[in-house]
């Protein structure tokens, strides 16, 4: 697991919304309300889990830079998600 501010998917660096720790490997995620599942790979997983620590903590900035962050590169997963 690494600390990252980018990810590298599929070749290309993509620029994260905020600083996290990014693994390794794609994970199986699944809706809280819908228990709908959807494989994210290892920088969505890492803005997702980031989204939902700061929802709990009331960090309403981070959740809003990583839901559009999400809304950008991953719109399908968004809507299943996050949406």
């Amino acid at each position: 697991m690494s600390y990252y501010n980018q990810s590298q998917n599929d070749g290309y660096v993509i620029e994260l919304p905020f600083k996290c720790h990014v693994g390794d490997k794609p994970e199986t995620v699944s809706n809280r309300f819908t228990g709908e599942k959807v494989e994210l790979q290892p920088d969505a997983v890492a803005v997702y889990d980031t989204i939902i620590g700061a929802e709990r903590f009331g960090m309403w900035d981070t959740v809003r830079s990583g839901q559009d962050w999400f809304r950008t590169h991953y719109p399908k997963e968004y809507m299943i998600l996050l949406d």
